[in-house]
């Protein structure tokens, strides 16, 4: 037989009809044929056409690759977090979702099939069934409905909190001397009126000495920073910041059924503060690196962690920053944590860190203006090689639709397949706000994070401190001058009585035990600055 008289190439198995396909459609077949365990995406569209036999998947190991969640306004990247988000949840795996619209909180609840949902579940042979997923809801600061994440100032770090206050890079090395400082003299800084405290008294006649004492710290610079903590604070931005500290080993929790829980932060009352939430779910993210062991490659990621609206957190970051998030990105795989960015084009994610994102699933894209046409061009040079014309297909794709390329499982990356991507089975649109309120108040972990605890800190600390001077100024009125024979002796005991009564304060007391439990913080912070207290 001649090389043109060659028998058409066979179908992958599981493909029925497959000989009738193109050849490209074939080794697109081919190459999303997975053995192991895998998470369903939908089907393929060929030529106009939506070919079911051809189902598109990511492998479950690859899921710890990291990946990108993109494409424009209203084009489904929502309803495509809630659907991988609920096959994790199925297979065991914890799943970490921002809700920053208020549509996601749904996916504890069981979907409502109706002809939309028909005709999808038809098109792409998928056998739909209603079902909600094991839901836990915070809030940032306690702000809406959830239960509330905090975070100390000194866990947040200086790096994170420089990013929050828009501080420049000056003032971000400012304030790290700053939390050098109060980590030094175990003023434990736990709130913002703690860091204000610290830096009020650096900026005061008493404590300039000690500001030229840490080095490279001019007043005007800790005014500055003292500025922008008080505006920041007449913002109402207290809330986010004290105690009890979210301890984030409470997102890798699974249900008792054996299903991942679905973390869910409720945004909704912070979308005016988008600088605040994205660095505090970057700080969700470092304290998570900072935390957890190494496991290297796993049959199932540990959690899938999806950030969303992510561009927020790359606009006007320092080199340093992002230099931080890559390798925080870059390492927190082999400890099982698959990052998934979510936001309108893989222009908005620095290169160095897109490089990390094995997994993609882009929704379509706009070319309206010259500026929309270069994104365009510009997504398009991320794929690999591909028989789409991949300009033309991503003008194109309707809603819930997307270009998909994963990592295969030995770690290849797939063919480019446009897809119709399947309907999740959970409730698509938020749930009843009481309905979220019961299920947030029934939680276990309510109790432990509802009630904000204010202890001593810097703050106290700083204002006994002022007190007791003022006290010891008061009572050091001129007393009768001693007689010549005693007064050595004397002066000896006032010294003596002066040491004993320093070491015996409560506040020295104090501060000697914030210093114990701090001693060796400034050599385990990690590469954001922050550091967790161990309890």
């Amino acid at each position: 037989m001649t090389d043109s008289e060659a028998p058409p190439a066979k179908a992958p198995e599981g493909v029925s009809g497959a000989p009738a396909l193109p050849q490209p459609v074939l080794e697109i077949a081919s190459g999303y044929a997975f053995t192991g365990p895998a998470l369903d995406l939908g089907a393929l569209l060929w030529d106009g056409r939506c070919l079911p036999d051809v189902q598109i998947r990511i492998p479950l190991p690859m899921l710890n690759r990291h990946g990108l969640v993109a494409g424009a306004t209203g084009t489904g990247k929502t309803k495509t977090l809630q659907l991988i988000a609920e096959q994790l949840s199925a297979q065991g795996v914890p799943v970490f979702l921002a809700d920053v619209k208020g549509d996601v909180s749904g996916i504890s609840a069981p979907g409502q099939e109706n002809d939309k949902v028909r005709a999808r579940a038809g098109e792409v042979r998928q056998e739909w069934t209603p079902a909600g997923f094991p839901c836990e809801f915070y809030a940032l600061g306690g702000m809406g409905h959830g239960i509330p994440v905090r975070a100390t100032i000194t866990s947040f770090g200086p790096v994170l909190l420089s990013k929050v206050l828009q501080l420049n890079q000056t003032q971000e090395q400012s304030l790290g001397l700053i939390f050098h400082y109060a980590d030094q003299k175990g003023l434990e800084l736990v709130d913002l009126k703690d860091l204000r405290a610290v830096v009020t008294f650096l900026t005061s006649d008493e404590g300039k000495s000690e500001l030229k004492g840490i080095g490279g710290l001019s007043t005007a610079t800790a005014g500055v920073i003292l500025r922008s903590l008080t505006a920041f604070e007449a913002q109402g931005m207290s809330p986010f910041f004290g105690e009890p500290e979210f301890d984030t080993s409470e997102l890798s929790r699974v249900a008792g059924d054996g299903r991942g829980t679905v973390s869910v932060l409720e945004l909704p009352a912070v979308q005016d503060k988008p600088q605040l939430f994205s660095t505090f779910l970057m700080w969700l993210l470092a304290d998570l690196f900072h935390d957890l062991p190494e496991v290297g490659d796993v049959d199932k990621p540990k959690l899938v962690f999806f950030f969303d609206e992510a561009h927020l957190l790359f606009n006007d970051a320092s080199k340093a920053f992002l230099d931080a998030i890559t390798q925080t990105v870059r390492l927190i795989r082999s400890k099982g944590v698959g990052v998934f960015f979510v936001t309108q084009t893989p222009k908005d994610v620095p290169g160095d860190v897109l490089a990390q994102l094995g997994n993609r699933v882009q929704h379509a894209l706009r070319a309206f203006t010259p500026d929309d046409q270069k994104a365009l061009r510009a997504t398009v040079k991320t794929f690999p090689n591909s028989p789409y014309d991949l300009e033309e297909v991503l003008t194109a794709l309707g809603t819930g639709e997307a270009v998909v390329t994963v990592l295969s499982e030995k770690g290849a990356p797939t063919p480019v397949a446009a897809t119709r991507l399947r309907a999740p089975e959970s409730l698509m649109g938020p749930v009843d706000p009481a309905a979220l309120d019961r299920a947030v108040e029934q939680s276990p972990l309510y109790g432990r994070y509802a009630e904000a605890v204010d202890r001593e800190s810097a703050y106290e600390k700083l204002t006994a401190r002022e007190a007791q001077a003022a006290a010891s100024s008061a009572s050091s009125a001129p007393s009768e001058p001693a007689s010549s024979q005693g007064r050595g002796r004397k002066g000896d005991d006032q010294d003596s009585s002066v040491v004993q009564q320093v070491v015996g304060s409560g506040v020295f007391k104090s501060l000697a035990r914030s210093l114990g439990t701090q001693v060796g913080r400034e050599i385990t912070r990690s590469i954001f600055g922050t550091a967790r207290r161990r309890r």
